[in-house]
This record gives structure tokens, C-alpha cells and sequence, in this order.
């Protein structure tokens, strides 16, 4: 058997190992795949299977010796790549799970928490909750098959080479956090704004019968109708979170279409 020559080295790791790269980072840090409830040959065999599927409908790649300079610079800009997609699409998680965590503190629930398995954290119970249910959205909008469909795109939109994103598409990344916060009140401004008025109300009890056991009635008060605010606001979570997830995906088709 002929030994491989150099060329044929940077061809395989062109055509193969540099896609690898950025498909194992995007899942790494991607919602519901990147879970840390997910052991970690799952994830790896999942990057190799999908490595496996998409590399015959990507362009060829760079002609580069692996390890020179040029090479590891092009790993590592596949890795950067990926970690941008998967990180975009969490912003969108986060803000769900912050605005249960808003809710919780609100109800008086924030000191019932639990290992979050996602994040391999302790969460309170509503964040929980609202983090299983945007799984479920995610999934049933196909959120999963776009995620797919957008890593494999990137590679005809940003082809493999030395070039990657620029710091102006990472500045846009940092600013699009500002969705964590702005998603998170949305979530919780009708929860938040009804307990207000509740809170309000065993305030003037209190001042008019000071006798009141306040600590005894208003938490079991506050917890009913928290649960039943949640229950009549969760109609109008779906589709606020499917606003997000559409504003992550388009930022990232604006940062791949950018280029460098």
C-alpha cells in the first residue's frame, strides 16, 4: 500500500475533519442537542453522522497542510463558526428560562430549585418548566431540522478557509444578548404585573387588620393564583418564542451572508 502524501492528507482533512469542526461546535452549545443531560459520545457520534451526510453536498475544501499555520487557523475558524450558530439560537432559550426565573421569584417559589439536567445547575421550578416547554416548541416547529439545514447553508455561504467571521458580526452577537432580557419581561410582564396588584392587596389588608397572619395566607394565595395567571398566559408563549427563535435564525443568515 502506497504511502499518502501530504496532498491527499489535506485533501481528507478539507473534505471531512474542518466540516467536523464546526458542526461538533455548533452542537456543542446548541439548544436541546447541546444539553448537558446528553453524554457526550451521543453528541460526538451525532456530529460524525451528520460530518458524514453533509460533507457530499459541500464544496471542496482549502488544499492546506493540516498543521501548518494556515491550517490551524482554519480549524479554529470553524470552530468559532459553530459556536456562533449554536450560541445565537441559545439567546432565545435563555430568555424563556430567565423570565420563569422572574416568575418563580415573584410567586415565592424561588427557593424551590432543582438540578437543572440542561444546564447542570440548580434552576427554580417555573425556569424549569419553561425550559422544557421551549424545547418542545423548538421541536415541534422543526427548530432541530432548520438548526440542520442553517450549519449546512453556512458552508456555501462562508466556505471553508482562512477567513471567518469578522469582530463586527461577534459585536452583533453581544448586542443581540440584549433579547435575553427584553424576551424574559415579555414572558413574565403578565404574571409579574397580576402578583403586583395581589402583593398590593394583602398590603392594605395587612394595614387595615394587622392582626392578619399575612405569612400564612398570602403565600397559598400568591402560589394559586400565580399557577392560574400561568395557566391562562401559556396560550401566548408560543408564539412570542417562536418570534425569537425566528430573530436568532435570522441573525445568524445575516452574519454568515456578511461573510467577513
Amino acid at each position: 500500500m502506497p504511502p499518502l502524501t501530504s496532498s491527499e492528507i489535506a485533501g481528507w482533512v478539507g473534505g471531512f475533519v474542518w466540516p467536523l469542526f464546526r458542526i461538533a461546535a455548533m452542537l456543542s452549545v446548541a439548544p436541546v442537542i447541546g444539553a448537558r443531560s446528553l453524554p457526550r459520545r451521543v453528541r460526538a457520534a451525532l456530529a460524525l453522522v451528520l460530518t458524514a451526510v453533509t460533507v457530499p453536498l459541500l464544496p471542496p475544501g482549502p488544499q492546506v497542510e493540516p498543521m501548518s499555520p494556515a491550517g490551524i487557523l482554519i480549524g479554529v475558524q470553524q470552530v468559532l463558526i459553530g459556536l456562533y450558530i449554536g450560541f445565537a439560537l441559545r439567546l432565545a432559550f435563555a430568555a424563556l428560562e430567565t423570565g420563569g426565573q422572574m416568575i418563580s421569584t415573584q410567586m415565592g417559589l424561588g427557593y424551590a430549585s432543582l438540578i437543572d439536567p440542561q444546564n447542570g445547575a440548580s434552576t427554580p421550578l417555573l425556569a424549569q418548566f419553561y425550559g422544557l416547554l421551549g424545547m418542545l416548541i423548538f421541536l415541534g416547529l422543526d427548530g432541530h431540522l432548520l438548526l440542520i439545514e442553517t450549519v449546512v447553508e453556512s458552508f456555501h455561504l462562508l466556505p471553508v478557509s482562512t477567513d471567518g467571521l469578522a469582530l463586527q458580526r461577534w459585536r452583533e452577537l453581544a448586542d443581540a444578548g440584549a433579547m435575553i432580557f427584553a424576551g424574559a419581561v415579555k414572558f413574565a410582564l403578565p404574571a409579574m404585573a397580576s402578583l403586583l396588584v395581589v402583593n398590593l392587596a394583602f398590603g392594605v389588608m395587612t394595614r387595615a387588620a394587622p392582626q392578619l397572619n399575612i405569612f400564612a395566607v398570602g403565600l397559598p394565595v400568591t402560589l394559586l393564583l400565580g399557577l392560574a395567571i400561568l395557566l391562562y398566559s401559556l396560550p401566548a408563549l408560543a408564539p412570542e418564542f417562536r418570534r425569537l427563535i425566528d430573530a436568532a435564525f435570522l441573525l445568524v443568515h445575516r452574519a454568515l451572508a456578511a461573510g467577513g
